[in-house]
């Protein structure tokens, strides 16, 4: 099964869910994580549709983000952050879902460059 055949299924299933707890589909996002696959497969996903990436293995990801910055995409960094790592993570994610010390959010806050929105809290609840 090919990785766009994946997706469709997982659409698929997610629409599903939503019809199944009145919710609309547009309201569920799909988070595909990307850590070990190669740009040319991100690349074929986002041509499918596919616009938000998950990483948590920053070296590779800062590869994969140079190569695909033709893409409109979305990158969430979702590992967890050694403090060296900051830096990188406030220039080049949009998203970062692994904050587990006020340190870290104060470096990530301090470090993201004035051009780029700053990162916003985000609060989970149940529906």
């Amino acid at each position: 099964m090919t990785i766009i055949k994946n997706r469709e299924k997982i659409m698929a299933l997610i629409k599903r869910a939503a019809i199944n707890h009145n919710r609309g589909s547009q309201s569920i996002q799909l988070l595909a994580v990307s850590k070990t696959w190669p740009s040319e497969q991100i690349r074929q996903l986002a041509s499918a549709g596919q616009h938000d990436f998950g990483e948590n293995y920053l070296q590779e990801a800062l590869i994969k983000i140079e190569q695909l910055q033709d893409l409109n995409l979305t990158w969430h960094f979702i590992g967890p952050i050694q403090s060296n790592k900051t830096k990188d993570i406030a220039q080049h994610f949009d998203w970062v879902h692994s904050v587990d010390r006020t340190k870290i959010a104060q470096r990530l806050s301090k470090q993201r460059p004035e051009d780029l929105p700053s990162y916003e809290c985000m609060h989970t609840s149940k529906y």
